[in-house]
Protein backbone atom coordinates (compact mmCIF):
# COMPACT_ATOMS: atom_id res chain seq x y z
CA UNK A 1 0.00 0.00 0.00
CA UNK A 2 1.09 3.56 -1.38
CA UNK A 3 0.18 6.38 1.18
CA UNK A 4 1.45 9.82 2.10
CA UNK A 5 1.46 9.95 6.01
CA UNK A 6 2.55 6.57 8.25
CA UNK A 7 -0.67 7.94 10.55
CA UNK A 8 -0.37 4.77 12.45
CA UNK A 9 3.06 5.69 13.44
CA UNK A 10 2.73 9.32 13.78
CA UNK A 11 -0.88 9.31 15.61
CA UNK A 12 -1.31 6.08 17.13
CA UNK A 13 -3.39 7.21 19.93
CA UNK A 14 -5.63 7.98 17.60
CA UNK A 15 -5.18 5.03 15.58
CA UNK A 16 -5.48 3.15 18.66
CA UNK A 17 -9.12 4.56 19.08
CA UNK A 18 -10.44 3.28 15.82
CA UNK A 19 -9.30 0.37 16.94
CA UNK A 20 -11.02 -0.16 19.66
CA UNK A 21 -14.04 0.90 18.20
CA UNK A 22 -13.91 -1.80 15.05
CA UNK A 23 -13.56 -4.58 17.93
CA UNK A 24 -16.68 -2.94 18.94
CA UNK A 25 -18.41 -3.46 16.00
CA UNK A 26 -17.37 -6.82 15.51
CA UNK A 27 -19.06 -7.81 18.52
CA UNK A 28 -22.24 -6.46 17.53
CA UNK A 29 -25.28 -8.68 16.90
CA UNK A 30 -24.58 -7.45 12.86
CA UNK A 31 -24.29 -10.35 10.44
CA UNK A 32 -20.61 -10.45 9.47
CA UNK A 33 -21.04 -10.67 5.78
CA UNK A 34 -23.58 -7.82 6.25
CA UNK A 35 -21.38 -5.75 8.07
CA UNK A 36 -18.57 -6.36 4.50
CA UNK A 37 -21.61 -5.33 2.54
CA UNK A 38 -22.09 -1.94 4.21
CA UNK A 39 -18.29 -1.11 4.25
CA UNK A 40 -18.39 -1.57 0.68
CA UNK A 41 -21.39 0.52 -0.24
CA UNK A 42 -20.43 3.36 1.68
CA UNK A 43 -16.78 2.67 0.05
CA UNK A 44 -18.40 2.81 -3.08
CA UNK A 45 -20.01 6.26 -2.28
CA UNK A 46 -16.74 7.91 -1.03
CA UNK A 47 -14.98 6.38 -3.90
CA UNK A 48 -12.45 4.90 -1.64
CA UNK A 49 -10.66 1.86 -3.98
CA UNK A 50 -8.70 0.68 -0.77
CA UNK A 51 -11.45 -0.18 1.23
CA UNK A 52 -13.55 -1.87 -1.66
CA UNK A 53 -10.83 -3.91 -2.38
CA UNK A 54 -10.25 -4.54 1.25
CA UNK A 55 -13.79 -4.74 2.34
CA UNK A 56 -14.48 -6.84 -1.04
CA UNK A 57 -11.79 -9.56 -0.09
CA UNK A 58 -12.87 -9.84 3.30
CA UNK A 59 -16.24 -10.58 2.49
CA UNK A 60 -15.04 -13.24 -0.53
CA UNK A 61 -13.06 -14.92 2.69
CA UNK A 62 -16.46 -15.01 4.48
CA UNK A 63 -18.02 -16.85 1.91
CA UNK A 64 -20.03 -14.15 0.12
CA UNK A 65 -21.22 -14.52 -3.86
CA UNK A 66 -19.54 -12.70 -6.23
CA UNK A 67 -22.84 -12.14 -7.66
CA UNK A 68 -24.07 -9.98 -4.03
CA UNK A 69 -20.34 -8.53 -4.34
CA UNK A 70 -21.19 -7.05 -8.08
CA UNK A 71 -24.40 -5.75 -7.42
CA UNK A 72 -24.10 -4.37 -4.22
CA UNK A 73 -23.90 -0.99 -5.97
CA UNK A 74 -27.82 -1.51 -7.13
CA UNK A 75 -29.07 -4.02 -4.86
CA UNK A 76 -32.60 -2.01 -5.07
CA UNK A 77 -32.56 -4.18 -8.08
CA UNK A 78 -32.12 -7.47 -7.00
CA UNK A 79 -33.65 -10.23 -5.28
CA UNK A 80 -30.98 -11.93 -3.94
CA UNK A 81 -30.28 -9.58 -1.01
CA UNK A 82 -32.95 -9.93 2.12
CA UNK A 83 -35.26 -6.98 3.46
CA UNK A 84 -33.34 -6.57 6.43
CA UNK A 85 -29.74 -6.12 4.09
CA UNK A 86 -31.74 -4.05 1.88
CA UNK A 87 -32.98 -2.00 4.51
CA UNK A 88 -29.37 -1.69 6.24
CA UNK A 89 -27.70 -1.16 2.79
CA UNK A 90 -30.35 1.78 2.19
CA UNK A 91 -29.87 3.63 5.97
CA UNK A 92 -25.91 3.21 4.95
CA UNK A 93 -26.70 5.26 1.56
CA UNK A 94 -28.88 7.95 3.64
CA UNK A 95 -26.02 7.87 6.76
CA UNK A 96 -23.09 8.18 4.35
CA UNK A 97 -24.68 11.00 2.32
CA UNK A 98 -26.28 12.37 5.53
CA UNK A 99 -25.75 16.27 3.79
CA UNK A 100 -27.99 15.65 1.32
CA UNK A 101 -30.23 12.94 2.38
CA UNK A 102 -30.47 13.21 5.85
CA UNK A 103 -31.96 9.81 7.78
CA UNK A 104 -35.66 10.80 8.07
CA UNK A 105 -38.58 9.35 10.26
CA UNK A 106 -40.05 7.07 7.55
CA UNK A 107 -36.58 5.24 7.01
CA UNK A 108 -36.16 4.92 10.70
CA UNK A 109 -39.79 3.03 11.13
CA UNK A 110 -38.69 1.20 8.28
CA UNK A 111 -35.35 0.11 9.66
CA UNK A 112 -36.88 -0.73 13.27
CA UNK A 113 -39.36 -3.10 11.34
CA UNK A 114 -36.15 -5.18 11.19
CA UNK A 115 -34.14 -3.97 14.02
CA UNK A 116 -34.37 -3.32 17.42
CA UNK A 117 -33.37 0.02 18.87
CA UNK A 118 -29.71 -1.64 19.96
CA UNK A 119 -29.40 -3.23 16.39
CA UNK A 120 -30.12 0.78 14.94
CA UNK A 121 -27.30 2.15 17.12
CA UNK A 122 -24.78 -0.94 16.22
CA UNK A 123 -25.85 -0.09 12.40
CA UNK A 124 -25.06 3.31 12.23
CA UNK A 125 -21.11 2.96 14.50
CA UNK A 126 -20.64 0.78 11.73
CA UNK A 127 -21.68 3.12 8.97
CA UNK A 128 -20.03 5.80 10.83
CA UNK A 129 -16.79 3.53 11.44
CA UNK A 130 -16.36 2.86 7.52
CA UNK A 131 -17.25 6.43 6.15
CA UNK A 132 -14.23 7.23 9.21
CA UNK A 133 -11.89 4.96 7.70
CA UNK A 134 -12.60 6.11 3.97
CA UNK A 135 -12.11 9.70 4.87
CA UNK A 136 -8.83 8.63 6.76
CA UNK A 137 -7.49 6.07 4.04
CA UNK A 138 -8.65 8.66 1.20
CA UNK A 139 -6.98 11.60 2.76
CA UNK A 140 -3.42 9.87 3.40
CA UNK A 141 -3.78 8.90 -0.04
CA UNK A 142 -4.01 5.21 0.30
CA UNK A 143 -4.44 3.30 -2.85
CA UNK A 144 -5.24 -0.31 -3.59
CA UNK A 145 -2.36 -2.46 -4.90
CA UNK A 146 -2.61 -5.83 -7.23
CA UNK A 147 -1.94 -8.34 -4.99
Amino acid sequence: MEQRVDYYNVAPEALKIMMEMEKYTKTTGTDRKLRELIKIRASQINGCAYCINMHTADARKMGETEQRLYCISAWRECTFYTDAEKIALELTEYVTLIPTKRVPDELYQRVREHYDERQYVDLVLIINQINSWNRISIAMGNTATEK
